[in-house]
C-alpha cells in the first residue's frame, strides 16, 4: 500500500469524515466495476457496493479495520459479497425481476437483447476458473494494475499475465460469432 492510502486508511480509523467521503469517492466506481463483473444485476450490484462501504464503516467502529491495505480489504469483502450472493441465489433458485428494464429510452426489443447479451456473457465468464474470474474482474472490472493484482492473489506477475491471457483466450473461443456486434 503506498503512504497516501496509508494515511487515509488512518484518518478513516478516527473516523474522520472527509477521510470516509474521500474514500467512497475512490473507490465505489471500481468496486462496482469489480462486482458488475461478476453479477449481471446493476440493482445487485450498486446493493453489494454499498454493502462493501458499509462493512469497512462497521469495522471501523468495531476497530477491526485493515490494517495496512485499504484497496486489498475492499476486494477481499466484494469477493466474499459476491459468492455470498450466489450461495443465496442457488438456495433460494428465484428468478430477479430487472426493474430497470422500464423507461430508460430503449426500446424493449432493445432493453431486452441487452440483458440477455449480459447474461450469455456472464455464463461465459462464469465457465471460466475462478482464479481466472478473478484476475478478469480485477484487471477490467477494478481496473488493477497486474502488479497489484499479483500481490493481492499472491502470485508472480507472470502467472497473473498467463491466467489473464488463458481467460481471454477462453472467452474469445466461446464467445458466438455476432454476439459482441449485437
Amino acid at each position: 500500500m503506498n503512504q497516501e492510502e496509508l494515511i487515509l486508511l488512518n484518518r478513516a480509523r478516527s473516523l474522520e469524515q472527509e477521510a470516509l467521503a474521500e474514500i467512497h469517492e475512490r473507490y465505489y466506481t471500481p468496486i462496482y466495476r469489480y462486482i458488475s463483473f461478476r453479477v449481471n444485476e446493476p440493482q445487485m450490484a450498486e446493493d453489494l457496493t454499498s454493502e462493501v462501504f458499509l462493512r469497512l464503516l462497521n469495522a471501523l467502529r468495531d476497530r477491526n479495520a485493515p490494517q495496512n491495505t485499504l484497496r486489498g480489504w475492499l476486494y477481499g469483502v466484494a469477493s466474499n459479497l459476491v459468492k455470498e450472493y450466489y450461495r443465496q441465489k442457488r438456495r433460494a433458485n428465484l428468478t430477479i425481476l430487472d426493474e430497470s428494464i422500464v423507461g430508460d429510452g430503449q426500446s424493449l426489443t432493445q432493453q431486452l437483447d441487452s440483458k440477455l447479451l449480459g447474461e450469455k456473457m456472464l455464463t461465459i465468464i462464469k465457465g471460466l476458473t475462478e482464479e481466472q474470474q478473478n484476475v478478469i474482474a480485477l484487471r477490467f472490472g477494478f481496473e488493477m494494475p497486474i502488479k497489484e493484482v499479483a500481490e493481492l492473489m499472491g502470485k508472480s506477475e507472470g502467472s497473473v499475465k498467463m491466467l489473464q491471457a488463458r481467460a481471454i483466450a477462453t472467452l474469445s473461443s466461446r464467445i458466438p460469432a455476432g454476439v459482441m456486434a449485437a
